[in-house]
């Protein structure tokens, strides 16, 4: 049976929550490719505030994690003399609008006002979030709001301070917290400051209270008269020295700064940036709740990554510290094709990610035995291998270094920018060219082997002779060999004799076999049929659909992540079973759908949302599987592919650097 929520989702862009039951909540995450905001089942509270690139050593496996930041967004609000909670409210409503991506909360206090709430990470300032609140009175009601900033337990050496700045407009008001990570590495700063529409002089006087070490806060009052609605702002910045050399004093700046555009100014420019983002869209006419899980699967891959930085999103993005934050083929290999036909300027920073870490591979190569460049499977700020040691992946899941080449020869391929291609292509390509090179055991023609790794389907662990994986590096060797010859470079001759010699191992009934001692054990995820796409490397429509009928069958109901389905779901739209894909599309996602937003997690029936990397494998299912679209060295073309029986059209706007339009009826 497949996830319905209680509100019968049918707006392509909110999401709506319309009764909230703490005991089975899963926050939505307000993003701007930098700050992560996870809604609360109460008011005026938010889970928590991940912020992008802040890493430090602490808690699980001896490596880099993901911290909280400074929960910079609690407000406590007080009626009458009566404190705002879960219990004491009603008509309690939650809503995403994903369009501008703006969370708003709504609740009637009794009889006695009503209340309207709005936050946004917002679009235009990277470091900078906003809450935005109206209390409407129904009766006289005297209010008190506060703002509290509290210091996640991980962090250590906090500060708090309160300052006043006096200037031409009035007296600003800072609430303001530093920080150490847990081994002293990063230094962490947040810094709040109300937003009124009062004339200056005329302002609610806002006190400032200290708690203990680890929380202070400001409040202010306000009476507010039977019939009147009174609006007020909240505007912070958070930000850490990975960020920026002086975090303490530009956490205060950036806040001053966005206290004086004022709310409106900042909304309005937020919302502008959002409406760019969505220039590029994926529309489906037919089927009002795929439209909307589609918008929310781009929406949280827009969120969780941004053009003009060196950063890569991890599985679970900006929504939490899943997977310690850390990058994964997750990012190069199911995220970043959706995002490069989308918004390339976006997927070039992915790319620029893995370029700025090259050294710390060629470093990793060297350690490991090998020539060129070997990319960690995790990889956080350094670059260097942070999987735990008692995960085998870390050693051995080699094909991340293939992975991270089909990326940058995707970006060059989409963009057609030889200059990138020279200053950061070439390196990745020529030195994981040479990795392979020395990775393979030359036992005489066509046995070429590849020993000893983790497979993509990773309860495959130390096989030889791995699909996915010989496959990726044959590629590698061929687009490094096909990006000399666009150069004028001379290419290693090697590479290409290597390509010709590595084994692609059949069934005696031809169906290539997973691995060397493969015997059709269900697998965790899609390897084999990776080969069709997205390497490209099996054409064959027959070998295509043998493959896909004999691994379809040997993916367990429990544990797989969505990548699998949506993988199936491609390749069958490609091959013109318009309905046999869409069996798959829901089968990627509706399993895995959690309560009331309906936001995925990673495996069925899992609970750790969101799972970034799922939303990427569907999105390409869609502008790559229904849509046709396909990357080659000319650039982005349409190939022939179905839609499901009950979607009249397919509409993909605003691909590629031409912003071109797309549609499949």
């Amino acid at each position: 049976m497949f996830f319905t929520t209680t509100s019968q989702a049918q707006d392509a862009w909110v999401i709506k929550a319309g009764k909230i039951d703490a005991s089975k909540y899963y926050g939505i995450t307000v993003a701007n490719g930098m700050i992560g905001i996870v809604s609360a089942p109460e008011p005026f509270q938010v889970k928590n505030v991940v912020l992008a690139g802040a890493y430090d050593l602490y808690g699980r496996g001896r490596v880099s994690n993901f911290l909280n930041s400074f929960n910079l967004l609690n407000m406590g609000l007080t009626i009458n003399g009566k404190d705002i909670n879960a219990g004491n409210i009603s008509n309690f409503k939650q809503e995403l609008d994903m369009q501008h991506a703006a969370f708003t909360a709504t609740f009637d206090f009794g009889d006695v006002a009503s209340v309207k709430y709005t936050y946004y990470s917002l679009r235009q300032l990277p470091f900078t979030v906003l809450m935005d609140v109206t209390v409407t009175a129904k009766k006289k009601s005297d209010i008190v709001v506060s703002n509290a900033m509290a210091a996640p337990d991980a962090l250590r050496d906090v500060q708090n301070y309160y300052n006043e700045v006096d200037g031409a407009h009035g007296v600003i008001s800072l609430l303001t917290s530093t920080a150490k990570s847990p081994t002293g590495k990063l230094q962490l700063c947040a810094s709040n400051s109300f937003l009124f529409a009062e004339p200056q002089g005329e302002e609610p006087r806002i006190t400032h209270e200290m708690f203990d070490n680890n929380m202070h806060r400001m409040h202010f009052k306000k009476a507010v008269a039977a019939g009147q609605s009174y609006r007020f702002s909240l505007a912070g910045s958070s930000i850490t020295s990975a960020h920026d050399v002086d975090p303490l004093n530009e956490a205060e700046r950036l806040t001053i700064f966005a206290k004086l555009q004022g709310a409106d100014r900042l909304i309005k420019f937020h919302n502008a940036a959002w409406d760019e983002l969505w220039t590029s869209d994926i529309k489906i006419e037919g089927d009002p709740q795929a439209q909307q899980d589609v918008h929310s699967m781009l929406y949280h891959l827009y969120s969780f990554s941004r053009a003009g930085t060196a950063y890569s999103p991890s599985p679970m993005g900006l929504s939490g510290l899943g997977y310690n934050g850390h990058i994964f083929w997750d990012a190069d290999l199911w995220m970043f094709p959706g995002l490069l036909a989308l918004h390339p300027e976006i997927a070039k920073s992915m790319v620029e990610y893995r370029f700025q870490r090259l050294s710390a591979a060629k470093q990793n190569a060297f350690e490991h035995g090998y020539k060129g460049a070997m990319f960690p499977w995790e990889s956080a700020d350094s670059g260097v291998e942070e999987t735990p040691v008692w995960a085998l992946s870390g050693p051995f899941e080699h094909h991340i270094t293939a992975d991270v080449a089909l990326a940058a020869w995707q970006y060059y391929c989409v963009t057609q920018d030889k200059q990138w291609l020279i200053e950061k292509g070439w390196p990745i390509l020529s030195a994981t060219a040479d990795f392979w090179a020395s990775r393979v055991e030359r036992n005489g023609p066509g046995q070429y082997d590849i020993k000893n790794v983790v497979a993509a389907d990773e309860w495959a662990e130390n096989v030889d002779n791995n699909a996915f994986t010989n496959a990726a590096a044959i590629v590698n060797l061929q687009n490094a060999t096909a990006a000399a010859k666009l150069l004028g470079y001379k290419a290693d001759p090697d590479w290409m004799l290597v390509a010709q010699n590595i084994p692609i191992l059949k069934f005696p009934d031809g169906v290539t076999k997973e691995f060397a001692s493969y015997k059709g054990e269900g697998i965790k995820q899609a390897d084999v049929n990776l080969l069709a796409y997205p390497l490209k490397l099996i054409t064959d429509q027959a070998q295509v659909k043998k493959d896909l009928e004999y691994y379809e069958t040997r993916v367990p109901n429990e544990g797989t992540p969505a990548m699998t389905q949506a993988i199936f779901t491609l390749l069958y739209a490609r091959l013109g079973n318009g309905d046999k894909a869409y069996h798959f599309f829901k089968d990627a996602y509706e399993p895995n759908l959690n309560p009331p937003f309906r936001v995925i997690a990673e495996t069925k029936g899992g609970t750790n949302p969101y799972f970034a990397t799922g939303a990427g494998g569907i999105i390409q299912s869609l502008v790559m599987g229904f849509g046709g679209l396909e990357i080659t060295p000319e650039g982005i073309v349409q190939i022939k592919s179905t839609l499901p029986s009950n979607w009249k059209s397919l509409t993909i706007t605003g691909v590629g650097p031409d912003k071109k339009t797309y549609t499949v009826k």
